[in-house]
């Protein structure tokens, strides 16, 4: 009896584990899809079913495999045949050198098509001599990605979303993939293709001509004709760019989705592509999380801390900054250098984690800024602090940061940092308050927050930083997955306007479970939480963000040069141009709308 009863718990025992194995193979989504392939793809993946039935009779009228150039604009539908009413074949594009700029075609068909590639040839001046290689062509399929919508009032995308359900959910153009290089669809099926030129530098200016053919497996479908007119106006590489660009890079997420040791050589291998992506993007800011969750674990991966806090056996404080020094060295060696952010003095639960050396064991100290123990705490770390980056000759590039935090809580943050160090950088991102502006080494509010014009004249003299953020809160201009990818444009041109030195946003990388198949998150609407994909993929809203950004740097040097030579005709062009970009109009007139009509005007000038 007990050997059967032992045979029957191993058989049981054996069961279970099989179907724990077999359920951990194949992936989950954060809304419950089960996603029919292994957890966290990378080279190659499979899109998750299109919710939206294909309707036959949107394709009736489509006999044959059709490609055309289609707009960077719009996020083409997967089940639906694009609105292109005439095939287009060539499209030509305006650059300067130095310049990114993209355009899209697109490939539909009432039949399946196995293997869809394409290749793109060189660029050729029509001098017949200088080219534009291919390897500045940086293209990849606009693959689908699940995502949802605004809340119900349409009001924005913030709030707890326990049921996705109630949402619409749909499948929508976003990744730009890189590392597929064939791919299959289905009868009556859309797909676009994403074509980046990096125009070098040192290009001549004049018209660039190449040719881009579109096959199925050996079959040829078609050639496009790529045109690319290249100013003799040059923009600076990103690293001179000064648009100040503050992305949240989240390490924890990238070590989540490689399955690697955080802060392991493995680890920072895996990083190194993204940051890289960052930087080029002009990224300006080194996101370092100084202690235990300071954002109470609102991202799927949360921030740890970076820093080691200790209490010793005889009550005195040490910190530890081995991982906050890996961290930052490599950053800095990647060329991210301009500040180092460190989050945060108040985060948002106002619990602290340390190890005490005493009982061994990791605990816990609730505090706020006003309490005793909170300024006798933190006054030994920042002075630990500051000591430490002074060594390390960071101290002039470190800022003290905190992320949306009461005026009064701010206050009593404030006398702290001063007396551990006088000289130490402060930021807020939050709510605008004119009595902290002076405290703010670098200030960044809501975009419904206006600076007064007063406040921005001042801190440009005394070369503070001021920017802006969006968030869930803005139904428009926004970064969702179903955003049209133009607002995300939208920001650099707005930030010229106001005359402010740029953008930040929360979330650079702060995937949910499964990224590249479903965008959807429990707190906010689709997409919130990230701008680029696994496999360091790049997206329709991150290439449309840099367009925004370049565009701020061209309008930079313009004006500095018609300020200088006192074209007041051209200035008043630029302020035409600018004045288009206003979010009060966005339910009315497209962000598309104005940046075409804006890049019209300023390609003339």
């Amino acid at each position: 009896m007990t050997i059967k009863r032992t045979i029957v718990t191993a058989i049981l025992f054996i069961s279970l584990t099989l179907q724990i194995q077999a359920q951990s193979i194949e992936g989950i989504t954060h809304s419950g899809h089960r996603t029919g392939q292994l957890p966290f793809p990378l080279n190659s993946y499979l899109e998750l079913q299109n919710p939206i039935a294909t309707n036959l009779s949107d394709w009736k009228n489509v006999s044959k495999t059709n490609i055309s150039w289609g707009s960077v604009d719009i996020r083409y539908k997967k089940e639906v045949p694009p609105s292109i009413p005439n095939s287009r074949k060539s499209v030509s594009v305006t650059g300067w050198r130095g310049e990114r700029v993209s355009t899209q075609f697109v490939v539909w068909s009432n039949k399946p098509l196995g293997r869809l590639s394409f290749f793109i040839s060189d660029l050729k001046h029509k001098n017949k001599k200088d080219i534009i290689p291919s390897s500045q062509l940086h293209s990849g399929f606009v693959r689908y990605v699940m995502t949802d919508e605004l809340n119900k009032d349409g009001k924005g995308g913030c709030g707890h979303r326990p049921n996705l359900s109630i949402y619409d959910s749909t499948l929508v153009a976003d990744p730009i993939d890189h590392l597929t290089k064939e791919l299959s669809l289905t009868a009556n099926s859309t797909q676009g293709v994403w074509v980046q030129t990096r125009i070098p530098q040192n290009a001549s200016s004049g018209t660039y001509k190449g040719k881009i053919t579109v096959m199925n497996g050996t079959e040829t479908l078609g050639v496009l004709e790529l045109n690319i007119e290249v100013s003799n106006r040059k923009l600076p590489q990103p690293k001179e760019w000064d648009f100040f660009l503050d992305l949240w890079q989240n390490p924890f997420a990238i070590a989540r989705y490689y399955n690697v040791e955080l802060w392991s050589d493995a680890h920072f291998e895996k990083m190194k592509p993204y940051m890289e992506m960052y930087r080029d993007a002009g990224g300006k800011t080194i996101t370092a999380s100084i202690m235990h969750k300071p954002w109470n674990a609102q991202t799927f991966d949360y921030f740890e801390t970076m820093v080691t806090w200790m209490k010793k056996a005889d009550g005195t404080w040490s910190f530890d900054y081995t991982v906050f020094d890996r961290w930052v060295e490599f950053m800095l060696n990647l060329g991210v250098n301009k500040s180092i952010m460190c989050y945060s003095m108040v985060p948002w639960k106002l619990s602290f984690q340390y190890f005490d050396q005493a009982t061994n064991s990791l605990k816990f100290i609730d505090m706020k800024p006003g309490d005793k123990t909170y300024q006798e705490v933190w006054g030994a770390m920042l002075a630990s602090f500051s000591t430490h980056l002074k060594e390390k000759g960071w101290f002039d590039i470190t800022y003290i940061s905190m992320d949306e935090r009461p005026m009064n809580v701010m206050q009593e943050t404030i006398k702290i940092i001063k007396k551990a160090n006088s000289d130490f950088k402060i930021s807020l991102a939050g709510a605008l308050h004119e009595e902290l502006s002076d405290d703010m080494d670098y200030y960044c509010v809501a975009l419904r927050m206006k600076y007064p014009q007063e406040m921005k004249d001042k801190r440009a003299s005394e070369n503070k930083i001021t920017t802006y953020y969006t968030s869930c809160e803005e139904p428009y201009p926004n970064t969702f997955t179903f955003s049209p990818p133009a607002e995300c444009e939208w920001f650099g041109w707005y930030a010229a306007k106001e005359n402010l030195d740029g953008y930040l946003r929360w979330a650079y990388n702060s995937w949910v479970l499964e990224p590249l198949l479903d965008s959807r998150f429990h707190t906010w609407a689709a997409g919130d939480t990230y701008f680029v994909y696994p496999g360091a993929r790049t997206s329709m809203r991150f290439e449309r963000l840099i367009s925004g950004i370049q565009a701020y740097e061209k309008i930079k040097i313009l004006r500095d040069e018609f300020i200088s030579s006192g074209n007041k005709r051209a200035l008043s062009k630029i302020t035409e141009a600018l004045n288009l970009f206003d979010e009060k109009t966005l339910d009315k007139v497209p962000a598309s709308d104005a940046i075409n009509k804006a890049n019209r005007i300023i390609n003339k000038l």
